[in-house]
């Protein structure tokens, strides 16, 4: 006499055991890409952790695992084809980490893994992946620091619109101020927009974040690209007004109230209100969205 198994049961079985090979086959080449990455993985995770700018870094590979996550059943629909030419993709990767190597350059040899890992999962699973996975694989990009060049040609243009939108807001509100580059004068003393206070390191985070909000809360992809987009005027917008009000409790209490504990609350402030009125504006592109 014989049991016979429901198919449903044998193919969950079989799925559970088609999970080893699996995990195997992932644990092997997450370990080949650590052997290849032995010398660009250490100092990068260093500068995320160091880097004011960036430190948001070390949460993006679990956002982006998530936004993985968020797609399972898209993913699930899929019939893996792999793609010979993925090879191709990985092959330029390994330039690229080469050409970083060789010449230092710590953003090209980072950049490169990004490659690699789209090379590998077409290669593997089928460019049908790869396009299911753009957005997580594209978000990856957040842990990646810029180059210095690059950062600076960004932050000075920063600081001098912050410079400014803090000389105007003050005239606003009655208190004399005078902008020279990205120094206001005031009274009573200077106050002086640094690198720090350009509001890069809440553009870059905010940006990260509107990517977050905007694949929760909208699904259609152009309304998706408004609120990206708005997330950089948001930011520029608040980190001057950071600074106007740095500027009044300059002006009232001296420039020293613009150093330690404000200066660090005030960020953390402006990036607060930065992210409620991001929310905000997803609320409006979802209701636009839904009529």
């Amino acid at each position: 006499m014989s049991i016979e198994t429901p198919a449903g049961v044998a193919t969950a079985r079989e799925r559970r055991r088609g999970l080893g090979p699996m995990f195997g086959g992932a644990a092997l080449l997450a370990l080949a890409l650590g052997l290849v990455y032995r010398t660009v993985l250490p100092p990068w995770l260093v500068d995320l952790w160091i880097d004011p700018n960036y430190s948001h870094g070390v949460l993006v590979p679990f956002a982006a695992a998530w936004l993985a996550y968020e797609r399972r059943d898209r993913l699930a629909a899929l019939t893996p084809r792999p793609a010979a030419s993925g090879l191709i993709i990985i092959l330029g990767g390994l330039a690229l980490l080469m050409a970083g190597l060789l010449a230092a350059e710590f953003f090209t040899s980072r950049v490169s893994l990004l490659v690699v890992l789209t090379g590998l999962t077409a290669f593997i699973l089928g460019y049908g992946y790869v396009r299911a996975l753009a957005l997580p694989l594209g978000f990856l990009l957040f842990m990646v620091p810029l180059p210095a060049l690059v950062l600076s040609a960004i932050a000075f243009p920063l600081q001098l619109f912050a410079s400014q939108i803090a000389v105007d807001s003050l005239h606003a509100v009655g208190v004399p101020a005078l902008r020279e580059g990205n120094v206001i004068l005031l009274p009573n003393g200077s106050l002086e927009v640094v690198e720090a206070c350009s509001g890069l390191r809440s553009l870059v985070s905010l940006a990260a974040t509107s990517v977050l909000i905007s694949a929760v809360t909208l699904r259609t992809s152009m309304l998706r690209l408004v609120l990206i987009l708005a997330s950089v005027p948001v930011a520029v917008l608040m980190n001057g007004l950071r600074v106007s009000g740095t500027g009044v409790l300059a002006y009232h209490f001296g420039p020293g109230v613009a150093e330690g504990f404000f200066h660090t609350f005030s960020g953390w402030l402006v990036f607060v209100c930065a992210f409620v009125v991001l929310v905000a504006a997803a609320t409006l592109l979802r209701r636009l969205e839904k009529d």
